[in-house]
Formats: C-alpha cells, structure tokens, sequence
C-alpha cells in the first residue's frame, strides 16, 4: 500500500505544485521520485509529529495542499491535540497518512500498534476516515481526499498487501463498494482486512453460505444506505476491522443500528479485543492472537448463522477450515 501511496502522489504533485509532503522521519528512500520531481515540496520534520501537524495546518492556511506521512499511532495519538485544534477546529484540508495500519508492525510491539486511532479521530468534527482495502483503492482514496476541502485521515497498511481489484471500480467518499453479491450474510470489511475477508467469503459460499462483500473504505461518513440495505436484505451484518472493537468501523455501524426501529438482520463485530497485544510475532501471528483468522472468522460468522437461523440449515456447516 505504502509504495502505491508514494507513487500515486508523485504523479499527483507534478500537476499541482500546491502539495507538499511532511514526514516524521521516515519514507527518505520511498519518496526519492517524489523529491526529485517536486523539488522543495518533502519536508522532513523528523520524530516531531505534533510539530509536524501544526506545520502542515498552517501550509493548509496559506493555500497549500500537505500531506503529513509517518506510522499510524505517531500521526494520530502523539499529535491528537494538534489534529484536533490546529486542523478539525480550522476544518483545514490537510491529510493526514498514517501507514501501518492495525497490527502491520506487530513485530515492534504495542508502541507501533495502530488499534484505536479510528475511534480517536471518529470524534472529531470535520474529519473524514477512509481505510483503503488494497493498492487499488489506495490510489483512488488519494485522489479522493486531494480533492476533498477538510481534514482527511488516511490508514494505509503496509507492503506487500494482496491486491483484490482487477480494475479501478468506482470510487467516491462516503460510498462502499459492493465486490460480490450473496442473499445469506453480508461482509462490511474496512482497511487492509479486505484481502482476508474475501478469502471468508469464499469459505463460506464453500459451504453454501451465500456471501455477500463489501469494500467500506470510508468509516466517516459512513455510507448509511447501503448499510441501511444490507440490514433489511440479510439475516447477518458483519463489519470486519484490524482495530478494536470499540471506537471503530464496527461501532458507527452499532451506533447507526441503535437508532433504527428493529431490524431483519443481526449485527456481528469483529476485531481485536480489549486488550495490549504483548509478545512477539509478524502480523499474521498478532491475528491469529485476537481470531483474526479466516478460520476464526468463519466459525464465528456460523456462530450467529445458527442463533438467527433454522439449527439444521447451518448446524452442519460449521467445521473447521484447515
């Protein structure tokens, strides 16, 4: 995702001299093309984020279009203050990239672990969320945010993602993208998580669940009708996340849920615990620690398949996936 971003910025910042990269002291070599094609737009603010924010929200001021880039919990917590003050409270179009989103730094410990910013910047007046679900939507979710007149969050995985779309689908804030069509359960993934889902969702029709995916790169403004849709077509919502059950993209769905009279389908949240991921381990294992497996996942989508179902049409169909 990360070199997607870089490349997809170089060829937006050679037709628009007005953006300008901040980095908290990382991407030098990542941004090379970028440096040599808009020379004296990469400022590199070093491990100084908050500074970074405030700098970034006064080029926003003077007409500029920046981008602050560094991992994903140095660019939201440690500079919470400035991102709410300098740049939501001034409702000022700066993005604000955080890479490495969730648990892609499992291996560096709880510190580069980005598992409440969602819920944190969900708070603020004026911010729009958008998660990207693979390379694709990366490039398109930039473009987006380029033309959008506030404060946009931008989460990024890492590297090395599976890219899902075979071609650039339509792609507008605020607005989900429908990858396959089922009657059964329907998958709201947000993120990096996309990949991962679309594997479930071929387990699940493996075993006669009719599956239905959807791409909701944007967690505010959340995309209510189609939200609104899939609880009155389906007997399962799913919001899948890499970040915490509570604050995040599963919550707004909950929190929309709440104000609806009683609903066909049920809600099922997945994402990680209340809790620090301690020990060591690459993202796969950090998953595997908070049942962010496709095996996990799958069993608990048959879990509430059988509260809201007749037992013989799903009881044989939870088994485990190898």
């Amino acid at each position: 995702m990360r070199n997607a971003f870089a490349a997809e910025l170089t060829v937006r910042a050679t037709e628009d001299n007005r953006i300008v990269l901040l980095s908290g002291d990382i991407g030098n070599r990542l941004f090379d093309s970028f440096k040599e094609q808009c020379p004296g737009r990469f400022f590199n603010c070093g491990v100084a984020e908050a500074n970074m924010t405030g700098v970034a929200a006064g080029m926003a001021l003077c007409g500029l279009k920046p981008l602050t880039y560094t991992i994903a919990p140095f660019n939201t917590a440690r500079c919470l203050e400035q991102i709410k003050v300098d740049v939501c409270y001034q409702d000022v179009p700066v993005i604000i990239v955080g890479v490495g989103a969730g648990l892609a730094y499992a291996g560096l410990g709880a510190t580069h672990h980005a598992l409440e910013d969602v819920a944190i910047l969900r708070a603020f007046p004026n911010m729009t969320i958008i998660c990207p679900g693979d390379s694709v939507e990366v490039r398109l979710a930039l473009r987006a945010a380029l033309r959008h007149p506030g404060p946009v969050y931008l989460r990024l995985g890492k590297k090395n993602e599976p890219v899902v779309h075979e071609r650039e689908p339509l792609f507008e804030i605020g607005k989900g993208i429908v990858l396959s069509r089922g009657t059964d359960a329907c998958l709201l993934s947000t993120g990096n998580m996309l990949p991962l889902v679309m594997e479930v969702a071929s387990l699940l029709e493996d075993r006669g669940v009719s599956t239905q995916v959807v791409s909701m790169h944007t967690v505010k403004p959340l995309d209510t009708d189609l939200v609104a849709e899939a609880f009155a077509s389906f007997r399962v919502v799913v919001a899948i996340e890499e970040h915490s059950r509570i604050g995040g993209f599963g919550s707004s769905v909950a929190e929309w849920l709440a104000e609806q009279p009683p609903q066909p389908a049920r809600l099922c949240c997945i994402g990680t615990d209340d809790m620090f991921v301690y020990g060591a381990g690459n993202q796969g294992h950090a998953r595997s620690t908070q049942g962010l497996t496709s095996n996990d996942i799958v069993n608990k989508i048959f879990y509430v398949l059988q509260a809201v179902l007749p037992v013989h049409e799903y009881s044989m169909r939870a088994v485990s996936v190898s």
